[in-house]
């Protein structure tokens, strides 16, 4: 068997292994070393069992994942998110959100859209976002007389946008595989998230204006007065997107890196939950408890897949994947499609963590022969991932909301209630695909053309 053959057993075997149910991070260390030890075996020069050149890239791989700049504002956006759920603050930007929209159509499902975008980027977590909106946003929509489907829908799409806008967790990553600068990735992700949420909430006052019994209007004695209505929304609205906005301005203007302005983010959301006097000593020990676990996920998925993807390259995985896809002279707009395709099955398995530190590498190498921008890529994969999480029958997003949901909640009802974003989705990537100035046109002109 030929080296090249071994490397595409290696990645056939790992997705096989995932697909089983073992811990990814893991099932990547395992198998980096394991073929890894094969690759750079060399009899020759082999003194005893542990002299192989794996354990030096494991260790190589290790330290320049802990050393990365990039990846510091990971925990501390993390911690930013945790600590805003852990104190209630999520709690209050829903309820003062919904009293702002009392007069739209769906006023709730808006809130709980908006709501889900901005929460979204604190955590770029899609199961922390969907569950807690399951439970904060969920029971309250159905008890105003919301059609279930109609609600589900609305937390499932609402909950994965955390993916697309910034400060999403999501594009560090990218940012860290492609070896681009994150602040452009931020830029050119704003108008996409931004009209991305704008379509969910056009679709969404739509249908409850030509069908109002989906999504009932509030009653008459339940809307507060309009001095409650305004200091409810100055004390809950407007410090939190003040304090995000706070944190994209000084990236996106230069005046902080990422890790800086992530670290200020997470110093006010400590501030803010002490200003509402929500910070217990136990709520902050979960909010450090969930950062650290879900850090130390990140971290060991790199370690393993930089690993992995070394081996995989020396064996000559990705000269043979490059060469195959090359020689089917598909042209710029088939690669694009068989790319997204193939990421969007992925999405079915896979969390996007997975999906962007191991499989976007393979076709990073291929982005230039096609003549296709990096950046631009980023947002198209950025957008799929929408879908990955909202298709039946594997949507994560809908299992999500099922394990928190009122048990006369059926599962195909989610799925139903899922199926109009998907369409949203789609034909916002369409849409970016004509209009590439969409996701390109704030990254040039805030540092010029990469």
């Amino acid at each position: 068997m030929t080296d090249p053959q071994v490397a595409i057993m290696m990645l056939g075997l790992f997705i096989f292994m995932v697909l089983l149910g073992f811990p990814i991070a893991f099932t990547l260390v395992a198998m980096g070393l394991g073929f890894g030890y094969y690759a750079y075996f060399d009899p020759f020069r082999m003194e005893h069992l542990f002299d192989n050149r794996i354990f030096d890239l494991f260790v190589q791989n290790t330290f320049a994942v802990m050393s990365n700049d990039v990846l510091v504002a990971v925990p501390l956006f993390l911690f930013m998110g945790y600590i805003v759920e852990r104190a209630n603050i999520v709690n209050r930007l829903f309820f003062s959100i919904q009293l702002a929209a009392r007069n739209l159509p769906g006023s709730m499902a808006v809130a709980a859209l908006l709501t889900c975008a901005v929460f979204a980027t604190a955590t770029g977590i899609v199961g922390a976002v969907v569950t807690l909106m399951g439970m904060l946003a969920f029971p309250a929509m159905l008890k105003a007389g919301y059609e279930p489907k109609f609600a589900s829908g609305v937390i499932c799409a609402g909950g994965c946008l955390g993916i697309l806008i910034p400060p999403s967790i999501m594009l560090i990553v990218y940012a860290a595989i492609a070896e681009m600068s994150p602040l452009r990735l931020y830029a050119g992700a704003m108008f996409p998230g931004l009209i991305l949420t704008g379509f969910y909430i056009l679709y969404v006052v739509g249908r409850a204006f030509f069908d109002p019994s989906l999504a009932p209007k509030p009653r008459e004695e339940d809307v507060p007065t309009f001095q409650k209505i305004v200091l409810q929304l100055l004390t809950s609205f407007v410090p939190l997107a003040a304090l995000i906005l706070s944190v994209l301005g000084a990236i996106l203007f230069g005046l902080a890196t990422p890790a800086e302005a992530a670290g200020v983010g997470a110093f006010g959301g400590l501030l803010l939950a002490a200003i509402y006097r929500s910070l217990t000593w136990e709520r902050l020990k979960e909010a450090v408890f969930l950062c650290a676990r879900t850090s130390a996920m990140v971290c060991w998925l790199f370690v393993g897949s930089w690993t992995f993807a070394s081996v995989f390259s020396y064996l000559g995985g990705h000269d043979t994947i490059r060469d195959w896809v090359l020689s089917m002279d598909i042209g710029t707009v088939g690669f694009l499609i068989m790319a997204q395709v193939i990421i969007f099955l992925l999405g079915w398995p896979l969390e996007w963590s997975e999906i962007i530190i191991i499989f976007v590498p393979i076709f990073l190498p291929m982005l230039e022969p096609f003549g296709v921008d990096p950046l631009f890529f980023g947002m198209l994969v950025a957008l799929n991932l929408q879908t990955s999480f909202l298709t039946p029958p594997m949507a994560m997003a809908a299992y999500y909301l099922k394990g928190v949901a009122p048990s006369h909640i059926q599962l195909i009802d989610i799925f139903r209630g899922i199926m109009p974003y998907l369409a949203i989705v789609i034909f916002t990537m369409v849409l970016m695909y004509n209009f590439p100035g969409i996701a390109l046109w704030l990254p040039e002109y805030f540092f010029g053309k990469g």
